[in-house]
């Protein structure tokens, strides 16, 4: 807070945090400062309007209300022209003006001394055709030499996040707590968060230098800077006049060592919210480790020469893709642990909005496998049919009287989302019982696992390409790259589109129907 105070000479001040850290508390309290000690404009930006007026009516007005000193200046909203409105707080010397960066009119009202960015990552990338809202608000405090800008914001992917951005050019100052045992200062990281197998709530935190266990009940005294807590800058800052923090929720003292241990095993197999816990709880940008170039001849290189059903693929499941001129579907052997392997690649030409190629769909989907484990074979236990494209109709009048034979309609959804939701959708004209997957997180998942195939390979999420395959499969496989696109104002992290990423995206999006089919398991096979 003392950065944000008229005698010291920083200009801006950005804090890059987790959940529950009071964070935007604190950039209430600076407003209350301003108000009282130093009089002048302000200005606080929340995403949007609404949660502006959310911030004003639930967390800004009881602080007034709770004040003596703040209530002096401020005159109660009932009152008759007062200058209390939900927007806007008039008091001698200045006024507290609240908006969303959504409001374009909002952010060039007039000119201010003091700023508040609230979670500036959730800002659009431009507002109303009038360019980016921290650049507008930001330009509102160039008249003024003793300017303050507080900007704070849990950071989203490393390439878009605002906050991430601004981080590093400050002296990316953490919060360094001494160690009981040796007195150590050091940051509370995840790497040091400790807990018994299935105990999570024993988490504690270990020092990295003596290895001594902190437990929970000895947070509120590693805070305390009477005991020797500090912010340590960690670079030589690139913008002498910024300052910028780091702190995450294992320093929160409304959420315990525990508590976040449960949310990273919650979410530790499921990328998209993986990507939550390291936003939300760690306070750190999410880096997508699975965007590197993958060489299809590597890929190529790891086909393996296997029974077209091996004795370890107990469940097939097949992905449809529609072309206009084509069905694509590939068949996929399932084991323990996700472990799969191709079975079979085809296509079939034809025009979706002809029944003849959906007749071949089904009695392909009918076909009976050779089995070693069963006498008469297996067959296709589910199927998944990607609805998107220009025959969506079809893929409805196809799938709507098969729901009853597993065969389901799929939508793939950019963006952070579980691979797989909790219930379809039957908000589409097909009245069809739609999933909508998540086809970024499943394609991020897939990417990983290209690195666990070939004759050697084995064991949960081992993938296994059968010889058959040609090489331009490989190409096409790996064809795909995150790109960042613009999205109603957004900046977004999206896949380019290939056919057959699709079917192997439905690879990850399969091995989820046990969850929804408690019948299947690995030990027994149902047949449509």
């Amino acid at each position: 807070m003392d950065n944000l105070s008229s005698y010291v000479p920083i200009e801006k001040t950005v804090v890059m945090k987790g959940a529950q850290i009071g964070m935007s508390e604190a950039g209430l309290n600076f407003c209350g400062y301003a108000i009282h000690h130093s009089p002048g404009p302000a200005l606080y930006v929340m995403p949007t309007v609404e949660m502006a007026k959310k911030v004003s009516k639930t967390r800004l007005d009881p602080m007034i209300k709770a004040s003596p000193a703040l209530n002096e200046r401020i005159a109660p909203a009932r009152a008759r022209d007062s200058g209390n409105t939900m927007f806007s707080k008039e008091f001698d010397g200045g006024v507290l003006m609240l908006t969303g960066a959504n409001s374009a009119a909002g952010l060039r009202s007039m000119p201010i001394r003091y700023l508040v960015l609230d979670e500036v990552d959730g800002y659009p990338l431009n507002v109303d055709g009038e360019g980016d809202p921290v650049n507008l608000a930001e330009a509102r405090s160039a008249t003024f030499i003793q300017r303050k800008i507080f900007k704070l914001s849990t950071p989203t992917h490393r390439d878009t996040s605002r906050i991430a951005k601004d981080f590093v050019l400050g002296g990316q100052r953490y919060y360094n707590v001494p160690c009981d045992e040796c007195g150590t200062l050091q940051p509370i990281v995840w790497s040091q968060i400790k807990w018994p197998k299935g105990a999570p709530e024993q988490a504690v935190f270990v020092c990295a230098h003596c290895g001594h266990e902190h437990a929970e009940h000895r947070k509120e005294d590693l805070l305390s800077e009477e005991k020797g807590a500090c912010w340590i800058p960690t670079k030589e800052p690139i913008r002498p006049r910024l300052r910028s923090y780091h702190i995450s929720a294992l320093y929160s003292p409304w959420m315990t060592w525990g508590e976040c241990v449960l949310k990273f095993l919650e979410a530790k197999n499921d990328p998209a919210l993986l990507q939550t816990f390291v936003n939300i709880v760690l306070g750190e940008p999410w880096e997508d480790k699975s965007g590197e170039v993958i060489d299809p001849d590597s890929l190529y290189a790891q086909r393996e020469d296997y029974p077209l059903a091996p004795a370890q693929a107990v469940l097939l499941t097949a992905g449809i893709d529609v072309q206009n001129d084509r069905l694509e579907l590939e068949v996929v052997g399932w084991g323990r642990g996700e472990e799969s392997w191709n079975i079979d690649y085809q296509v079939l030409p034809g025009d979706p909005s002809s029944l003849d190629i959906w007749d071949q769909l089904d009695e392909y989907l009918q076909k009976r496998w050779p089995h070693p484990g069963f006498k008469d074979g297996i067959k296709i236990a589910a199927a998944c049919i990607d609805t998107g494209g220009s025959h969506t109709q079809d893929v409805y009048n196809y799938v709507r009287p098969r729901e009853g034979k597993r065969i389901w309609g799929i939508k793939g959804q950019a963006g952070s989302r579980p691979v797989w939701p909790r219930r379809p959708s039957k908000n589409n004209k097909g009245q069809i019982n739609l999933y909508i997957v998540g086809v970024d997180s499943a394609k991020d998942t897939i990417t990983r696992r290209f690195k666990k195939s070939g004759p050697d390979a084995s064991g949960a999420g081992a993938m296994h390409f059968h010889k058959s395959l040609d090489r331009e499969y490989f190409e096409q496989l790996t064809a795909e790259k995150k790109v960042i696109k613009y999205f109603k104002g957004h900046q977004r992290i999206e896949w380019h589109k290939s056919e057959l990423i699709v079917m192997t995206m439905q690879k990850l999006i399969e091995k989820e129907l046990p969850l929804f089919l408690p019948s299947l398991s690995q030990d027994q096979i149902l047949v449509i």
